[in-house]
């Protein structure tokens, strides 16, 4: 595996096991107002920054950004901020007609 790989997987895999030991639901200070636009601001700026990277050759960042983006548009079907029922863009399920 390269080196420059390997170590951007170890730090993303280290960030994310940490954020999800102090992830906890807390629905008393659950605000959704503007939750879909904030959504899609952030979608928006993951995009720009894997085309930055890309640009750059740091194809490696480059891919975790695109991945960030993507990850926050399942979320946001997942919650239910957009219609969406296609599963191969999503992870949501097909609904049937």
């Amino acid at each position: 595996m390269d080196e420059a790989l390997k170590h951007t997987y170890e730090k993303y895999l280290a960030l994310t096991s940490e954020a999800l030991t102090k992830a906890q639901a807390a629905p008393e200070n659950l605000n959704l107002d503007n939750a879909r636009d904030d959504f899609i601001d952030t979608v928006t700026r993951y995009i720009s920054d894997a085309g930055y990277f890309a640009e750059k050759g740091d194809y490696t960042r480059a891919m975790a950004a695109i991945t960030y983006a993507h990850g926050w548009l399942d979320a946001g079907a997942r919650l239910g901020l957009w219609e969406v029922s296609d599963s191969r863009l999503f992870t949501v399920d097909e609904k049937k007609e």
